[in-house]
């Protein structure tokens, strides 16, 4: 007769050793990329609505005084909180930021450097200058374009996504005068 020999053979336990190794590092790669995209899209968010700060950021500066649309302009620096690119979102440079002077709202009326009142004058004495030897600044037209969002892990460099662009039109002010 045959007999059925039970096999506790040793080897059997030496074939499950790995087995939980390789379902953690299946498990972990997954929840790794979930978080790595987590935290991508988190500070996606965060460059999209700091865009909108900086740019009424620049523009209230714009306003209240005359300054320039040059890369070391103190109102973009500024804007960017005292940097050059913005924190936790270098996409973002004073290279970015476009300010324009305005006759009127409309952006066909920009007002030309040459125009401009000299910086520190007084732009309510260039908006009733008879001589008209300066355009009177009536708004000003600030805008942040062609910024694109760039991911910091390296897992998703397919993710380049343009950032939509911010503008911001506000109504000059005192543009430096304190009379």
């Amino acid at each position: 007769m045959l007999k059925m020999i039970k096999s506790s053979h040793p080897l059997s336990q030496y074939k499950q050793r790995g087995a939980a190794a390789v379902e953690f590092a299946i498990v972990a790669l997954i929840l790794f990329i979930l978080l790595f995209g987590i935290l991508e899209f988190g500070r996606m968010f965060y460059v999209f609505n700091t865009v909108q700060e900086v740019t009424r950021r620049t523009a209230r500066e714009a306003v209240v005084s005359q300054v320039n649309n040059s890369s070391t302009s103190p109102a973009k620096i500024k804007a960017l909180f005292n940097r050059t690119v913005m924190p936790a979102g270098g996409e973002i440079t004073v290279g970015n930021i476009d300010i324009k002077y305005l006759r009127t709202a409309n952006l066909v009326d920009e007002i030309q450097s040459s125009r401009l009142p000299p910086t520190g004058a007084d732009n309510i004495t260039a908006c009733l200058d008879p001589t008209g030897a300066y355009d009177c600044i009536a708004f000003v037209h600030v805008s942040i374009t062609n910024a694109e969002y760039a991911p910091m892990v390296s897992l998703f460099p397919y993710l380049r996504v343009p950032i939509p662009a911010s503008t911001v039109t506000m109504p000059a002010e005192s543009m430096g005068y304190s009379g």
